[in-house]
């Protein structure tokens, strides 16, 4: 996948977020997420780091993520968003689904 890393360690997978997550980069996030829960990963940290923006339908992919591994009894981690990030998540209450880190 085209700008998307993915690390895998036991049942943990790390995907890297990128620097603007919107319809196209969202869908991608998903696409990984839930192969590597179909792999057996119970945690799937998605990292921001990189992560300048979040638009509404990148809001709407992450709440089907957090669904997914929900569904299949995985854990699902926000680590290395910014402030701003981490309060726009706060403020539409994906912070109580997830951890962030």
């Amino acid at each position: 996948m085209s700008g998307l890393a993915v690390e895998t360690v036991v049942d943990r997978a790390v995907v890297k977020a990128g620097d603007y997550l919107n319809k196209l980069t969202g869908e991608r996030i998903e696409r990984e997420c839930r192969e590597q829960i179909s792999r057996g990963c119970r945690e799937i940290v998605v990292d921001f780091a990189a992560t300048e923006t979040v638009n509404s339908i990148g809001i709407s992919i992450l709440l089907g993520v957090i669904d997914s591994a929900s569904t299949a009894g995985a854990h699902v981690t926000f680590s290395g968003a910014k402030q701003s990030t981490v309060e726009l998540f706060e403020m539409l209450g994906l912070t109580r689904h997830v951890t962030i880190d």
